[in-house]
């Protein structure tokens, strides 16, 4: 543990594992607090009151009430739940709302959340700098677009110091300009150096320009963003940030994954007894309606179901992988049209196809457990946590070479099985046909027990753990409060 003085932050997040989650971001708010404990820094976590993290609350209490905050009263709570501590901003007229914190019931944006995030900012700005009568922070994390306007409040404020995280740029929080004037910031923000971004409110922008420091979830990611290919239309300012952006790749919480120890399988496996694998399979197989069979290459997919995430090439190599006698096991989301075509597969070959509709995380531990392989061809991908897990589980990952995917899996190319590493496949570009040769790679690999086995022993023994990743949070969290200090 660091033996240096206890640093104060302030995260503040849409999201949080395990109380809401849509996706990997959650995770991260949700494993970093604990993770950086050991580092000497102490976390304390807002985020805003939807229904399910009221009513995960015990004994809560009330820190601080805003008579109006958009037109609407709201109050200040602290907790302590699921070992995090906590802030919940209580808004009914906000975020008392059913499903998908961003979305409604229809699959639209909120049409409020400009001021929804731009609330959760705000008070962010508040609590940071001791106004609320909760502690003031050393440091203020910011997460994603929804907290995007948090380093322009404490920059414009004379705040404590922040830094902002992009877990995915592709989504960036972009409004209509005649949303400024209800912000509360000063005229000077409204600049290309603020807020303003090509005449509207930019808010993942305004966190980039603003903040002390800008870090991203892996090396890999944190190159590719500074292209006009990966960039998005900020990769101008991301190169302009320059020495102030940072890749630090993301870990898991390898007590919440932990083949050993899961209970979401029906026997526990660690590297030197692996065998119980097979009942993991099993189950899988038996849960998802595929035949059930130990000989049969099994493929998982956890994922949603988008372009970016490549799941159109996965069903267009379908023939591919049910003509070699592989079965795909596959929970998600998304859009409907790869929905559909997933649907109508599962219909056609129910002893090979098996889907799950939705999120459930069971099936996604018992996936992770069971799968002999997991797909991930995404044509970008920012770290990616799924193939973490993957490699916790010895279950290889089958990954494009993007982003964090690049970052964190050794492809068993011919040296490095020849050298006695590799942890998966890897192809690259993203295309149908890399795919296809991807998954004819694997196939290979099957066919060799022994080596399949030595494969899957060097992927349960990768550290995936925050071990590493929290050394260089914990640095650069030290190193901007006493830049801003000198």
């Amino acid at each position: 543990m660091s033996t240096q003085l206890t640093l104060s932050v302030l995260a503040v997040a849409s999201e949080v594992y395990p109380l809401v989650k849509t996706g990997g971001l959650a995770d991260v708010v949700g494993a970093l607090p604990g993770a950086l404990a050991s580092e000497g820094i102490a976390v304390r976590t807002l985020l805003p009151g939807y229904p399910a993290v009221l009513k995960a609350l015990d004994g809560a209490a009330e820190v601080f009430a805003f008579p109006s905050l958009y037109d609407g009263p709201a109050r200040l709570l602290a907790a302590r739940v699921a070992g995090l501590d906590l802030l919940v901003l209580e808004a009914p007229h906000l975020y008392q709302r059913p499903g998908n914190p961003y979305v409604d019931p229809s699959g639209h944006d909120w049409p409020d959340n400009a001021w929804r995030f731009a609330a959760l900012a705000r008070v962010g700005a508040e609590v940071a700098c001791g106004r609320t009568g909760a502690p003031a922070a050393d440091l203020v994390h910011a997460h994603d677009w929804q907290t995007g306007l948090l380093p322009a409040y404490l920059r414009y404020e004379g705040g404590p110091p922040s830094v902002m995280t992009i877990h995915n740029l592709a989504f960036q929080g972009q409004f209509s300009a005649d949303v400024f004037p209800t912000l509360g910031l000063p005229d000077a923000a409204w600049s290309i150096d603020g807020v303003e971004y090509y005449g509207g409110v930019g808010m993942l922008k305004a966190g980039i320009a603003l903040a002390d420091a800008v870090t991203t979830v892996s090396p890999s990611y944190a190159a590719e963003i500074r292209t006009p290919a990966g960039g998005m239309g900020l990769d101008g300012l991301l190169r302009a940030r320059g020495a102030r952006l940072f890749g630090i790749l993301n870990g898991i919480d390898t007590g919440v994954w932990n083949p050993g120890t899961d209970p979401h399988l029906p026997e526990h496996y660690t590297v030197v007894r692996p065998a119980a694998k097979t009942a993991a399979k099993a189950a899988l197989q038996a849960r998802l309606g595929l035949a059930v069979d130990p000989g049969a290459l099994l493929f998982g997919v956890i994922s949603r179901l988008t372009w970016q995430k490549g799941l159109d090439l996965v069903l267009t190599a379908l023939p591919t992988l049910l003509g070699a006698g592989a079965q795909l096991a596959l929970l998600g989301t998304g859009e409907h049209a790869l929905q559909a075509g997933f649907a109508a597969a599962a219909k056609v070959h129910p002893r090979q196809i098996g889907c799950l509709f939705g999120y459930s995380e069971e099936v996604a531990h018992l996936i992770q457990g069971g799968a002999d392989a997991l797909l991930i061809p995404s044509r970008f991908e920012p770290c990616g946590l799924t193939q973490l897990c993957a490699l916790r589980y010895g279950t290889l990952p089958v990954v494009a070479r993007a982003g964090g995917l690049a970052d964190t899996v050794i492809d068993c190319n011919e040296m490095a099985v020849a050298a006695g590493d590799g942890t998966g496949v890897m192809f690259a570009p993203t295309t149908q046909e890399m795919l296809e040769t991807a998954l004819l790679t694997t196939f290979r690999l099957w066919r060799q027990p022994a080596l399949w086995q030595k494969l899957r022993r060097n992927a349960m023994r990768t550290d995936v753990s925050w071990k590493r990743p929290v050394a260089r949070y914990a640095a650069l969290f030290r190193e901007v409060v006493a830049g801003r200090a000198a």
